[in-house]
């Protein structure tokens, strides 16, 4: 009789060997939001020495675990430094995946990695194949330690004439930490709550610090590695790697470009600037929508075109395999592409001279019909619920969805249901669609047995 609950228990381990690597993911993600939530309902995670409520700790553990941003309470304001810590490790768990930190100690110990073990890798870090999946997470360790490191160095040092020693050294590594990951999280409170970086626009190297951190964070690990190994000769960089790279100049330059011009007399926003501060923030704005979540100009000032460009700036995101969330630039490349051979009357969709698999097309367009539903599903919802603008609830509906974290202003005011709506929101983007549906719904692809006569219907 005493033994039983031992047994259960090896059961239950048994089985668990035998879960879907996307599931795994998944159950991964929410143990790391149930624990972080529960650590922060300790009273000393709280600055009044009061367990926050459960709404509030739930919406902060999901958002930082997602690496999202979006807050109901000031971080430096409100969490302790134990609070801010767990906010952290929630934050490095959430970008690099839960099981991608945990190989850590397989590659400490000099442990072989095992066929289901790679097979996690491949889910949690989005791609197609093992090929080379142990020594792509090697480098993306690596590389995480070593970026972030540079990054909370260049940091500290613009934070420590403020904030001295121990908080320009704490502010640094946290700032680096939550830009790499795309996360958003700030401990600038002590200037003004929910500043942000506002009050560090006219700082370049700030800016430009966090942007580049923001930029090497949403590339994607497997674009690092392609990067790495065809330095010397770019020309034998993947497709793949081509496309994102020519996707992430383009939404780049195009956004800051857009945003310069509509924001260029705003005085809410860029129109007290001088005209180089207009442009260092113009890019930083376009940058930090596609998942990042630092505001350095108060996304309430922005016009209510500014707000729409933001929507789909937000929605588009970083690249696959990364620590961004969004549609991904691969998606949005293939749908491009896909808009372009039909505008040319072609049934195949190319790049250079090779044809993208009706697979990877309709997966492509899966995706993009599954999030504007839900897009538009949740800023109808809040919209509706709070009674608030419904571009200011589209913003936070796609913030929440693609893992931005900006704000208007209104996530602390909006309802408790409100606030489960954008939970949910956050989790699905940052798990994945498709990572979901897999995880829970599909029953793998069986070949039809019937096929049936085709049909045509009338299209525009």
């Amino acid at each position: 009789m005493v033994f039983y609950p031992l047994q259960a228990l090896r059961r239950r381990l048994r089985s668990m060997r035998n879960l879907n690597p996307a599931r795994i993911v998944v159950i991964s993600f929410g143990v790391i939001i149930l624990t972080g939530t529960l650590l922060l309902m300790l009273p000393w995670a709280s600055r009044d020495g009061q367990s926050a409520d459960l709404i509030t700790c739930l919406f902060t553990a999901t958002s930082a675990s997602c690496v999202t941003g979006l807050i109901l309470v000031d971080t430096w304001a409100h969490w302790t430094l134990f609070g801010q810590a767990v906010i952290l490790a929630m934050i490095q768990l959430g970008g690099l995946g839960f099981m991608t930190v945990i190989t850590s100690v397989s590659f400490a110990l000099r442990r072989r990695i095992g066929l289901s073990e790679r097979l996690i890798m491949v889910s949690t870090l989005n791609l197609n194949d093992m090929d080379g999946v142990v020594r792509m997470v090697r480098h993306t360790l690596m590389g995480t330690l070593i970026i972030e490191g540079l990054g909370a160095a260049v940091l500290t040092l613009c934070f420590l004439p403020e904030f001295g020693l121990a908080g320009g050294l704490w502010r640094g590594i946290f700032h680096a930490v939550s830009a790499f990951c795309n996360a958003g999280f700030d401990l600038l409170g002590s200037k003004g709550e929910f500043t942000s970086l506002i009050t560090y626009n006219g700082n370049p190297v700030v800016l430009l610090t966090i942007l580049c951190l923001i930029v090497i964070g949403g590339l994607g690990f497997f674009v690092w590695e392609d990067l790495i190994r065809h330095w010397r000769t770019p020309r034998r960089l993947s497709l793949y790697s081509k496309l994102v790279l020519l996707m992430t100049g383009a939404l780049i330059l195009g956004g800051a470009a857009f945003f310069l011009g509509a924001e260029w007399d705003n005085p809410n926003t860029l129109g007290e600037m001088s005209w180089w501060k207009k442009i260092l923030n113009a890019c930083f704005q376009s940058v930090t929508l596609r998942t990042a979540g630092f505001d350095s100009i108060g996304q309430g000032g922005l016009r209510d075109s500014s707000l729409a460009m933001s929507c789909i700036l937000m929605l588009i995101g970083g690249s696959s395999g990364s620590t961004a969330g969004g549609l991904k630039t691969g998606t949005v490349g293939i749908l491009l592409l896909t808009m372009r051979a039909g505008l040319a009357g072609r049934e195949e969709v190319t790049i250079r001279r090779r044809t993208i698999s009706q697979r990877r097309v309709m997966t492509a367009l899966t995706l993009t019909l599954i999030v504007v539903v839900l897009f538009l599903g949740i800023a109808m919802t809040v919209s509706l619920v709070d009674e608030v603008h419904f571009l200011s609830a589209a913003f936070e509906a796609a913030s929440a969805l693609a893992t931005v974290g900006v704000t208007v202003g209104i996530t602390p005011t909006l309802s408790p249901f409100s606030h489960v709506i954008l939970i949910i929101a956050m989790f699905l983007g940052r798990v994945g669609i498709m990572s979901f549906s897999v995880a829970f719904l599909a029953r793998g692809r069986n070949a039809a047995k019937i096929r049936y006569p085709v049909v045509d219907i009338m299209i525009g």
